[in-house]
Order: C-alpha cells, then structure tokens, then sequence
C-alpha cells in the first residue's frame, strides 16, 4: 500500500512537470541553442551528457565534491546528515541543457532529475525545440597560449596542420599569403581575425587577435579551440586555466551552505518525489556525478577484487586522451561516517606510471575499464557507432602496454593474446 501511494504520488508529481515543461517550450525555443560540439570540445573530450528522458544514478557525494572543488574549501564537519538520502539516487532525466558562462565562458549544463522507485517508471518526454543531443567535434584543435599569443601587440601562432586542415585555405600566391576568417564563439558573437602565413614560414592570426584576447581576458596558461562542426561552420572556444581564487566574501553564500542547499535539495527529492535541478561544471568537478544507467550497470556487474587490474582514460594538456593502468589496492568506504557501502570513490588504486601529472588514489567502478567487463560487454565498444561514449579509445590514442596475461582473467572466457585495450582503439569507428 505505501509503496502504491509512493508510486501515485511521483505519477501526479511528474505530470505536473510535464505541464509546466509543455509551457516552457515556446519561450525556450526563443532563446539561443549553444552549438553542442563546441560546447564539448570546450567541456573536454571525456565529457558525455546523459540524454534526455533515459535513467541515471545521482550521486549526492560526487555533487558535493563538485561544490568543494569550486569553492576550494571542503565542506565542514557541522553539515547535518539526511538519513533519507540514499548514496545514489535512481532518476529520469526530464531536461538537460547546455550553457556557458557570459563572463568566463566556463561551459556548465543544467539537468533537471526525476527520482523514480525502478526502471519500469518512466514515462515519455515531451520533444522541447532547444534540445541538442551530445556530441563531440570531430575536426577542432586546442592550443594552451603562450606569453606571446596573449601581448597586446602580437597574433596567435596557429601549428601549419592544424591551420591546413580546419581553415580555408590560403592563395600562395599572393604576398603575403592571407585571407579575413569570420569566427562564431559560445555566445554566437562573431570575431574577425586576419590569417597570414608569413616568414618564417608559420601561421598567424593578426588583426583582431588583440581585440579577443582583451574582450575574454586570456592570460597565458589559458586554452583556445578552434572546432569545424557538422555544418563546417568554424567556431571557438576558450578555457580557463585554474587559478587559485580569492576568498568569498561574506556576502556570498559560504561552502557549508552551498553544500547544505545541494543535499537538502536532493533528500527532498527523494522522499517527496518531486523533481529537482543540478548544475554540473566539467571543467570543476573531479568526476562525473550523473552516471547513465547503462553504464552503472555494465560496470557492476561484475565484482571488483582486491589485485584486479584496470585502465582509466586522462585527457591530456592537447585535449586528446590518453589510457593509464594501475591496480586496484583496497576497496572500502571513500566517507563511511556520512555515506555508509557508497560506490562512490570505493576502490583505492596504485597506478603504474608515476609523475605524468595527479591522478586519484581512489576510483569508482564505472569510471575504469576491465578486461572482463570489455569482454562480456563487446556490443557497446566493438564496431560501435555511439554519439559519445567516454571511456574507450579513439584511433591515434596513445597507450601504455598493457596485455591480457597482467589481467585477471574471469572464468569462463578464453585466453586472449591481444592487447584489450588496443583491440578497442582499432574497433573505433
């Protein structure tokens, strides 16, 4: 009987929302689309949003590190418990949308989550005309700016292959050779820089440069992307280096509140039913904390041990990725005060490869790669032609040397003398 009332009352819940989702349609289709691969070529090639309408898990705990990692402070030990807040939360994505900052550029999304009791209730969305899908850029190139490329009188050195594959192309004849580009960023403004290709013998962007970098405030450290979408409109985009902030001033909201307004927000979801809104920012949070169902379940089906061996994808400084190896080391409770047998972060890890940058000691399950789970799974990596699936190879991808007889072997499935892992890369379409 309770669990009958629980279930009525999410029904009337999210019909509500579907009222109210239906209204909105037309004012939100009056407002401007963000180009879906720029927005992702600027959030990194690791990000993949869920879609609108399939089922995730939340995690509360990964939210609150996003919160930490943005205010550089970690939450206070005075944040009370929610007992009524499981450490993951099953959910339908009713909206998501993709937005970036009008001052920094920062790219963030906005997702509004339905909590449901199984995966039987779901229900349709209503099509809204902003919706864009996930996608990532396949043509686009990312260069950190040096001293040079940010002075008020010089241009930005453009590398000659990335400038002969992405811009148009140039009349040698002339001379010098050059041509006007007419670029679109985040916010649809447009930007007009003059390229030449002069002595010696490299690519510049020129007049207009100056007036971009004083209008977006680049400082050396910080990235431009130039990207080339499905429509072969060129676009670009920027990225923040990171930067130690200043301190809050008391007028704003302060860490702990920040972190009591996220979970607070959450356990009144889950035991109202209700809907509630997050807002993640890829380039802040240290880890993905909206995890599509498929892929939770892919990852748990088979248990971690103790001595398992696992990759897990990086992006690089050049924003490709590249896979490390390491070992799981321990499996144990990241928070075992406040989140009690979380998944969350519960493997702790040592990595082969000291050195190449931080990495974390500790992991979630979904987060890695195994050879059992890439054997057992082969449908969603082999010959697969997905939109955006992150955590498996791309062609060119560099990667270490890991090969079937380092890794565990699960009972059942044969011998295999290749490298998974390079297996998968070759398979990508």
């Amino acid at each position: 009987m309770a669990s009958s009332k629980a279930k009525s009352g999410v029904l009337r819940n999210a019909a509500a929302l579907l009222d109210e989702m239906q209204l909105l349609a037309e004012t939100q289709g009056a407002k401007m689309v963000i180009n879906s691969e720029l927005w992702h070529a600027c959030a990194g090639p690791l990000v993949c949003l869920p879609q609108r309408g399939s089922l995730v898990y939340y995690f509360p705990q990964g939210h609150s590190e996003q919160v930490a990692a943005t205010t550089k402070k970690i939450p206070n030990s005075r944040i009370p418990n929610y007992p009524n807040l499981p450490s993951q939360l099953l959910c339908q994505v009713h909206n998501i949308t993709m937005h970036a900052d009008k001052d920094t550029d920062e790219v963030y999304a906005q997702m509004t989550l339905q909590p449901v009791n199984s995966e039987t209730d779901v229900f349709p969305i209503p099509a809204l005309g902003t919706y864009t899908k996930s996608k990532h850029p396949t043509e686009y190139f990312c260069k950190n700016l040096t001293a040079s490329d940010t002075s008020t009188h010089g241009g930005f050195s453009v590398p000659r292959r990335a400038a002969e594959k992405l811009f148009p192309q140039l009349d040698y004849s002339m001379q010098p050779p050059n041509q006007e580009l007419i670029v679109r960023d985040l916010h649809d403004n447009m930007w007009t820089f003059r390229h030449i290709y002069r002595q010696p013998k490299r690519h510049l962007l020129t007049t207009g440069w100056s007036l971009f970098v004083g209008a977006k405030r680049l400082k050396a450290g910080d990235s431009v992307l130039f990207i080339r979408d499905e429509k072969s409109q060129l676009l670009l985009g920027v990225r923040r280096a990171t930067r130690q902030q200043t301190t809050l001033s008391s007028s704003v909201l302060s860490t702990d509140s920040m972190h009591i307004g996220v979970l607070a927000a959450a356990a009144h979801a889950a035991s109202s039913g209700s809907s509630f809104t997050i807002y993640y920012n890829p380039r802040t949070s240290p880890s993905p904390f909206v995890i599509p169902l498929a892929r939770y379940n892919k990852a748990t089906y088979l248990q971690p041990s103790v001595g398992m061996r696992f990759a897990m994808m990086f992006e690089t400084e050049e924003s490709s990725k590249r896979r490390y190896t390491g070992t799981v080391v321990g499996i144990s409770d990241y928070d075992p005060m406040r989140w009690p047998n979380s998944k969350w972060r519960n493997l702790q890890v040592e990595w082969d490869e000291h050195g190449y940058g931080e990495r974390p000691k500790r992991v979630s399950i979904w987060g890695i790669e195994t050879p059992e789970n890439t054997l057992l799974f082969p449908s969603s990596t082999l010959n697969s032609k997905r939109q955006c699936l992150p955590g498996y190879g791309v062609p060119g991808l560099e990667i270490g040397s890991p090969t079937m007889s380092s890794f565990p072997r699960a009972q059942g499935i044969p011998i295999v003398t290749c490298n998974i892992f390079q297996l998968l890369d070759q398979n990508w379409p």
